[in-house]
């Protein structure tokens, strides 16, 4: 079966708006009416007017946009495309957390569950972070959850003291200075970009430090020709397309493999999302005050992101 030219057809018969982060494999990149980071997803899934979104992405991605659009149809390829910065904070436990912090703010990045959501005053993106702590009073107490890789970065370089949930995107925590001193050593010419949910002393070694879009318009601008980059390979597809003449060397994740794959994010296959676009399954089910109470921090989100310009 040709499923690119099916998932074309049911695309424009079924008016579906097919969104897909930068971690997806190239050819469902290729049929994406969209392919973004986090925050870059959630302002497109804000503006659907479809009948249906197809999220070629991970489960909590695919939420926002249901929480975005409580009346459309959102369904993922694969239900089982968690994320294992999500799953290291469990409700219950982040509900114990937040009782030893009273009058703190909690500003929770969107790789999180819905039911973290309805406990977050605002939601951030790794695009918008900083800019969006930065917006509040110098003095006002923050928990950050749950990255403690990407809010030790923004204490470092605002001189915040804000308090960190223990959780980490084995993706990004896996990657070692070893294997990019490495390759920096094979490729002196080289220069290091990596995604702030790396560990401090890998994000020690950049030469660059951004989201996903980020690191993708850096690579666009800057004079260089040669980048290591320390994030998931997908990314990687983008940047070659962007910059063809430019050469990129993603930071393997153990000495035996020249890949750093999120195993949730490559669940998503062409056959899947076919299957998803013809039987409009399965769909994102979420109870409407869960909705109400976890779409708050969201829209507050992206309500910053429009007044600072982020993009």
């Amino acid at each position: 079966m040709n499923y690119t030219a099916e998932i074309l057809k049911f695309k424009k018969e079924k008016n579906v708006l097919i969104l897909a982060h930068f971690y997806q494999i190239p050819e469902i990149q290729e049929l994406a009416d969209y392919v973004g980071d986090s925050l870059g997803l959630a302002q497109k899934a804000s503006e659907a007017n479809v009948d249906m979104i197809v999220f070629a992405g991970v489960h909590f991605m695919a939420e926002t946009a249901k929480m975005l659009n409580p009346d459309t149809l959102v369904v993922l390829p694969d239900l089982e495309a968690g994320c294992s910065l999500a799953d290291s904070c469990p409700v219950d436990k982040f509900i114990e957390f937040k009782k030893k912090y009273p009058n703190h703010l909690v500003i929770s990045y969107i790789n999180t569950t819905a039911a973290i959501k309805t406990l977050t005053d605002i939601v951030c993106t790794s695009g918008n972070a900083v800019q969006i702590v930065e917006s509040l009073p110098k003095n006002q107490k923050i928990i950050f959850a749950p990255d403690k890789n990407l809010g030790g970065y923004i204490n470092r370089i605002t001189g915040r003291n804000m308090v960190l949930w223990n959780g980490i995107c084995e993706v990004h925590d896996i990657l070692t200075t070893e294997a990019i001193i490495k390759l920096k050593e094979e490729n002196p010419d080289a220069s290091v970009i990596a995604h702030p949910e790396c560990n401090a002393p890998v994000l020690s070694l950049a030469d660059f430090i951004g989201s996903t879009t980020g690191m993708i318009k850096f690579t666009q601008l800057d004079k260089n020709r040669r980048y290591i980059v320390a994030t998931e390979s997908g990314i990687i597809h983008q940047m070659q397309k962007l910059s063809p003449e430019k050469e990129f060397l993603i930071v393997p994740s153990d000495s035996t493999c020249n890949c750093n794959d999120c195993s949730f994010m490559k669940l998503n296959t062409l056959e899947k999302l076919y299957l998803a676009l013809k039987n409009e399954t399965p769909a994102i089910k979420l109870d409407i005050d869960v909705i109400e109470k976890a779409k708050k921090p969201i829209l507050r989100m992206l309500d910053i992101s429009k007044k600072l310009k982020i993009i």
